[in-house]
C-alpha cells in the first residue's frame, strides 16, 4: 500500500486559499499528478487544501473526499499559567492583558532541543505543552482516524506495526496541511510529533511518499520513499515559497 500526503500551496492564511504564487505551484503539481497515480484521494475541509487538490484532481480526472480530520493540526497551547512555556514562546502576542493562544510546534530550539520528554515517542504526552494544551487528544484522535481509514484497505493496527488482512498495492492521496501530516508520519513510524514537527518542512505543494514493506508475512511497515518533494517546482522554474521555514541565519528579515 502507498501513501501519499500533499501539502497545501503558498497560502494566504487571512482568506484560507492560496496566493497567486500558491496557484503558480498547485498547477506545476497538476501537470505532475498523472505520474503520481493517485488512487483515492481525500481532502482538508480547510479552502488552502481545496484550492491545491483542484488541480490534480482536474488533470487526473478524480474526485476527492473531504475529512475534517486532515485540517490543520488543530491543538493550541494557552501560556498564560506556565512562566516555562511563556520564555518557550517569547514572541506571543498579547490581547485584553492575556497571551493568544499558540500552535504547539512554534516552541524555540533550545527548548526542544533540551527537554528529552520532547524527543520520546511517549514522554511528549507528559511534556509542559501537553500539560497546557489538547495537543494529545488532537494527536490520538488524527491517529485513530488515520487507523481507522487504513483499516478499510486492509491494514488494522496491531501494536507498532500494521497487520495485514488484505494486500493491497493500492495508493491514498492525502491533500492537507504540514502538523496534521507530520502528526500522521510520527504515528506510522512510532516517533514523537515534536520531533517530525521541527525536523522537517514540508514546503508548500510539496510531497512524501509512503509505502509498505512486508518483509514478514502479515506484517507490515511504512517507509519513505520521497518527504517533501519539490522537484515539480523546479521544473517548472518556480523557487520554493518560504513558507514553513524560519530564517537560516538570525540576521534576515525573514521570518525568526
Amino acid at each position: 500500500m502507498r501513501i501519499i500526503f500533499v501539502r497545501h500551496g503558498d497560502p494566504d492564511y487571512e482568506h484560507d486559499t492560496l496566493t497567486e504564487k500558491g496557484h503558480r505551484e498547485a498547477a506545476l503539481l497538476g501537470k505532475l499528478a498523472p505520474e503520481l497515480h493517485l488512487g483515492d484521494c481525500y481532502m482538508s475541509p480547510l479552502g488552502r487544501a481545496q484550492h491545491t487538490a483542484e488541480y490534480c484532481l482536474k488533470a487526473t480526472g478524480k474526485n476527492a473526499l473531504v475529512k475534517e480530520w486532515l485540517q490543520e493540526f488543530p491543538a493550541t497551547v494557552d501560556i498564560n499559567d506556565s512562566p516555562e512555556l511563556q520564555e518557550t514562546y517569547p514572541d506571543t502576542k498579547k490581547k485584553g492583558g492575556r497571551y493568544v493562544l499558540r500552535i504547539p510546534w512554534d516552541m524555540v530550539p533550545a527548548y526542544f532541543s533540551s527537554h528529552p520528554e520532547y524527543m520520546s515517542r511517549d514522554g511528549w504526552r507528559n511534556s509542559e505543552v501537553a500539560r497546557c494544551s489538547d495537543t494529545v487528544r488532537a494527536y490520538d484522535n488524527i491517529a485513530g482516524k488515520l487507523d481507522a481509514l487504513l483499516a478499510e484497505y486492509g491494514y488494522v493496527r496491531e501494536g507498532d506495526h500494521y497487520r495485514v488482512e488484505k494486500e493491497s498495492r493500492e495508493t491514498v492521496t492525502f491533500f492537507c496541511h504540514f502538523g496534521v501530516t507530520c502528526a500522521m508520519l510520527a504515528h506510522l513510524w512510532n516517533v514523537s510529533p515534536f520531533i517530525l514537527w521541527h525536523s522537517l518542512a514540508l514546503l508548500p505543494t510539496s510531497f512524501t511518499e509512503v509505502v509498505t514493506e512486508e518483509r514478514q508475512k502479515g506484517i507490515a511497515y511504512f517507509r519513505a520513499l520521497h518527504v517533501g518533494d519539490t522537484s515539480h517546482l523546479r521544473m517548472g522554474g518556480e523557487a520554493p515559497s518560504f513558507a514553513c521555514r524560519f530564517c537560516e541565519v538570525y540576521s534576515d528579515e525573514s521570518r525568526h
